[in-house]
């Protein structure tokens, strides 16, 4: 793979778990594009969604990971955006498996629903997890449309 970035962004309630999986991907030989937010004030986490999807789509990195409070409303607002396959996780075979059968380019988490550690075995389940392709690329392609 050549394109070893990953685009990192949260809403204010997620920065801390935001920071810690910059610090993992990066230790393990990722480029960690981290776009914000930096301070705790509130802030609107589909502008930090779609912005984050916005780079995957563009080509600029390779995936995403996102988090806000539950995952659920950042990655609805990564999703808008075309190209993106974007999924929550709280597991790790859901980790893979949306790599694994769903070519997932971003993953959402929610840091008030997961612990620091295990949120970093989801990232590792995501990235060092390979699209099957056969007939799940069929089926990709019938979400892309």
């Amino acid at each position: 793979m050549t394109n070893k970035r990953i685009v990192l962004s949260s809403d204010h309630a997620a920065i801390d778990l935001r920071q810690a999986i910059a610090a993992h991907v990066a230790a393990k030989g990722w480029e960690a594009v981290d776009i914000g937010p930096t301070t705790t004030e509130s802030t609107h986490y589909p502008l930090h969604g779609k912005a984050a999807a916005e780079k995957v789509a563009s080509g600029e990195c390779r995936f995403g990971i996102i988090v806000c409070g539950t995952g659920q409303g950042i990655m609805m607002a990564a999703n808008k955006v075309d190209g993106i396959r974007c999924g929550v996780c709280s597991d790790a075979f859901s980790a893979k498996m949306i790599r694994a059968h769903n070519d997932a380019n971003m993953m959402a988490l929610g840091a008030r629903v997961l612990g620091e550690g295990l949120a970093l075995d989801l990232v590792d389940a995501f990235l060092e997890t390979e699209f099957e392709g056969g007939r799940h690329a069929t089926r990709v392609g019938m979400i892309e449309g």
